[in-house]
């Protein structure tokens, strides 16, 4: 019987590791966090990127202007500045909810993913 219990004994050991990696798990959240990517607005690698546009009414100039959304530049930011901006509302970005944890995991995917290019 021991012998049965000592042969397991490895994949026990494997199974103690996590399910996914950080950096999967960043990698999962910043490409459907909860329900919307990251990615849509911020770019695939946080590099920012154009959203749509759409005409406003400018009060000062009394004639109607066409208006640009562009998606911030992210993966430039510090996980302190990321973490501010996830906790407030935003007029354009949805709110996310984002644990520390889980920013924290985005931030490091950004980090490794900008490293690459």
């Amino acid at each position: 019987m021991k012998r049965i219990q000592l042969l397991f004994l490895p994949f026990l050991a494997l199974g103690a590791e996590d399910f996914m990696s950080n950096y999967e798990y960043g990698q999962m959240l910043y490409n459907n966090p909860r329900g919307i990517s990251c990615a849509k607005c911020h770019g695939e690698k946080g590099e920012g990127k154009f959203i749509g546009q759409y005409y406003k009414k400018d009060k000062k100039l009394k004639k109607i202007v066409l208006q640009e959304i562009h998606g911030a530049r992210i993966n430039d930011k510090t996980l302190k500045q990321i973490q501010d901006s996830v906790s407030k509302t935003h007029d354009v970005m949805p709110t996310y909810s984002l644990t520390d944890e889980e920013t924290k995991a985005i931030y490091e995917y950004l980090q490794k993913i900008k490293n690459k290019s």
